[in-house]
């Protein structure tokens, strides 16, 4: 192989592991995003739930370092973990009991779990560091990072697999797609996934089949706060290692434009996670260019807007040709004699 095409692969290499960094917590929240659409509770507090899983993995990993200081070193980042993700679960039920007991609409309750959250976490970080932008200030764990070995042989694929540095990747990166395999199995495989979307396509006939439909949404909604939890957790203790103030920065709304964009299938919203991912690194490959700030924050959301566009007109014309379809076989169809009456 020359020279140039070496140099060529490792830099494309580079920025393919950079999107498997940018993609991975877009992939979980929109896989959380999936189960709930397909349960017919569309949770549009993605966004909220990742950033209360992102502060309280940071501040439950924070004050695990300083409670237990004799404890093992994955201690710490065990106890964020479920920290953030019992946080996250709680919203995810709080938006649940809103709907399906109160009787509340998904949406607006879902904007209000999303002010909460944006809200509460600056006003905890603010009560606990005295620091509204950052948790700079405190020492937070980091999650384990998991090396692929017996790939120094291929230098682009060790750089893909392993990062830039091929140190290896934050291990949620791989979690985000081992979780989507796994959720793809759950959902057509099993008989718990074959009720799941029975409810989300009828729920008042689930019901009288004798599914019990509530319990699965509430348990729809819990798992979308699981993986939306570990989407958020990423973000503060893998790609980063503190919490920012809207440090989700808009990631659990294009997580949900994927699940739409998927075709509200696992495959679809990954493939369209990791469109959107990519455009992240454009954004920030634009940055290091005399190009404004406001131009480079405006590529992520102009990509979902385009490619919602394009996924719906595509959508569109392949219903208008089925239709048409459908006429035509109609129409050569000669209608059905009445019985008893013969035709010559």
């Amino acid at each position: 192989m020359s020279l140039e095409s070496t140099s060529f692969a490792l830099v494309a290499a580079t920025l393919g592991a950079a999107l498997l960094r940018a993609a991975a917590p877009i992939i979980l929240a929109a896989l959380g995003g999936l189960v709930a659409e397909l349960a017919g509770v569309v949770n549009v507090a993605l966004e909220g739930l990742m950033l209360l899983a992102a502060f309280f993995g940071v501040i439950g990993s924070t004050y695990a370092l300083q409670w237990l200081p004799g404890a093992a070193p994955w201690v710490a980042p065990l106890i964020g973990l479920l920290a953030g993700l019992a946080a996250a679960v709680l919203g995810a039920l709080l938006l649940a009991v809103f709907h399906l007991e109160f009787g509340a609409d998904l949406i607006v309750a879902g904007i209000g779990i999303n002010l909460l959250a944006a809200g509460l976490t600056v006003f905890l970080m603010v009560t606990l560091t005295g620091d509204k932008g950052s948790t700079a200030t405190l020492a937070s764990s980091v999650q384990p990072v998991l090396h692929l070995p017996g790939l120094q042989g291929w230098p682009a694929l060790d750089t893909l697999l392993n990062g830039d540095g091929r140190g290896g990747h934050p291990l949620m990166v791989w979690v985000a797609f081992g979780a989507a395999a796994l959720l793809s199995f759950a959902l057509y495989r099993t008989r718990l996934g074959l009720r799941l979307r029975a409810v989300g396509e009828n729920p008042v006939a689930a019901r009288a089949g004798g599914v019990p439909a509530k319990r699965l949404q509430y348990l729809a909604l819990a798992a979308s706060g699981v993986l939306a939890g570990l989407g958020g957790l990423y973000l503060s203790m893998g790609y980063l290692t503190l919490f920012q103030a809207e440090m989700s920065a808009g990631r659990g709304f294009l997580a949900l434009a994927a699940v739409f964009m998927g075709g509200r299938r696992p495959l679809g919203t990954v493939l369209a996670a990791l469109l959107f991912g990519a455009s992240s690194v454009l954004a920030t490959q634009l940055s290091l260019f005399d190009i404004p700030s406001q131009v480079v924050y405006m590529v992520p959301p102009l990509v979902t807007i385009v490619a919602l566009v394009v996924f719906s007109q595509r959508r569109t014309a392949a219903q208008r040709r089925l239709a048409a379809a459908s006429l035509h076989q109609w129409r050569a169809t000669p209608p059905a004699a009445p019985q008893g009456v013969t035709t010559t």
